[in-house]
């Protein structure tokens, strides 16, 4: 069984694994770029997945940007915000990691060029002045509207920064970095960040529907959806989905990292014109932020997937 073989890579390197991959596009000779099957909401429906925990929440991390650029493209598309509108970065507002967030100095930019980084580099600092300009309660209502029912936004990279700091009693990240390390692994599990009920948090099947809704055009405008779909091609990572696939095989797809906690969600296109949902998630009891030996594992799981529904897909036209 397809579910029992992925649950075996997670379970060969020492970790637990959430998936849901399903097809979106057309099959060979087709035309189109993207595409989806058309699935009332309800509907039980003769479409090939693979599932295995899909419907089980999950921490999302750093995938909730994907919604979070989606609010933006929506808005600047219907001009209620200009996407060439500057935004100073300074000193107050890093948080540390990659892009702005790790600025020595003030940058400027646009707030189109935040997207950028924060779905290329995955920059919390763009991310969170981003959502200062969008709403937090308007990327909400975007995921009730797109019918993502279990999907919970706690809040933005620095809230969910800030309630670190305060669950360890540091004033800082400095502090948090000194502190971190000594606490009992008992205590560095119990953070809200790493509980799904406590934090942003999803499940594998939501994310892909998000995933769909995305390239089918019917998440918000197509020139929105087009700019969310150019942004998560330009991710830089390159280690965990992608890993698993040949050249040739493009991956669209955003990460999301926390200690113990692995993740990635994207679109893998073949050249032929497939495409496919992919939503990986691994959590480990080692809480390291990073493990080369589970973000490959992602890609592995993820490759085995997308092969069982393109051999079915196969097996079906040749009948």
């Amino acid at each position: 069984m397809i579910e029992e073989q992925v649950r075996q890579v997670f379970a060969g390197v020492g970790a637990e694994g959430w998936l849901h991959v399903l097809p979106l596009g057309p099959g060979p000779g087709a035309t189109r770029t993207f595409g989806a099957f058309d699935v009332p909401d309800g509907a039980v429906a003769d479409v090939p997945e693979v599932a295995l925990g899909a419907d089980e929440p999950v921490v999302i991390a750093s995938i909730f940007k994907v919604l979070l650029v989606l609010e933006f493209a929506r808005q600047a598309v219907a001009g209620q915000l200009d996407p060439r509108e500057r935004v100073r970065v300074g000193a107050a507002d890093r948080l540390g990691g990659w892009g702005t967030a790790g600025c020595l100095d003030d940058v400027e930019l646009s707030l189109r060029d935040l997207a950028h980084f924060a779905l290329s580099v995955s920059d919390n600092t763009a991310a969170d002045l981003l959502l200062a300009h969008v709403g937090l309660d308007t990327v909400r209502l975007l995921a009730k509207e797109l019918g993502l029912e279990r999907t919970r936004i706690a809040g933005g990279p620095r809230a969910l920064l800030e309630s670190m700091l305060a669950e360890v009693g540091a004033r800082d990240e400095r502090e948090f970095a000194a502190r971190y390390p000594a606490l009992p692994d008992a205590r560095k599990r119990g953070l809200a960040v790493l509980d799904p009920r406590r934090t942003t948090a999803s499940t594998p099947r939501e994310i892909t529907r998000l995933l769909r809704l995305v390239w089918s055009d019917a998440a918000g405008p197509p020139d929105a959806c087009a700019l969310v779909r150019e942004l998560m091609g330009r991710q830089v990572f390159r280690h965990r989905l992608a890993s698993g696939f040949p050249d040739g095989v493009t991956v669209a797809a955003k990460t999301g990292t926390l200690p113990g906690l692995h993740m990635e969600a994207g679109v893998v296109r073949y050249p032929d014109g497939a495409h496919y949902a992919v939503a990986a998630f691994a959590r480990t009891r080692d809480l390291a932020p990073a493990s080369a030996a589970v973000d490959a594992a992602l890609g592995r799981a993820a490759r085995l997937a997308v092969d069982f529904l393109r051999s079915r897909r196969d097996t079906s036209v040749g009948r």
